[in-house]
């Protein structure tokens, strides 16, 4: 799945962005791996997994970010449609 990452936010959120890519707004800054440390745990709870079913493929100093999510497909697509407003 693709994030695209706004760091520096006033307070953490998680979202339906585009139709391509979801968007992530983190208060902690792009220094040192700061703002990829904070994305991690907030996508887990978005999805419903622990932390270390998230994995961040791409993207690690770039705004837009490549993430694998591990679990049950099915179950993740519906999570990721409830956050689009849309039905898988």
């Amino acid at each position: 799945m693709a994030v695209r990452v706004t760091p520096r936010a006033s307070r953490d959120a998680f979202a339906a962005g585009a139709p391509e890519h979801f968007a992530a707004r983190l208060a902690a800054p792009p220094v040192d791996g700061a703002a990829n440390d904070a994305l991690i745990p907030l996508v887990a709870k978005a999805f419903g997994v622990p932390k270390r079913a998230v994995t961040l493929l791409s993207g690690d100093s770039a705004r837009f970010k490549r993430l694998a999510i591990a679990g049950d497909p099915d179950a993740l697509a519906k999570i990721a449609a409830g956050l689009y407003g849309t039905e898988p």
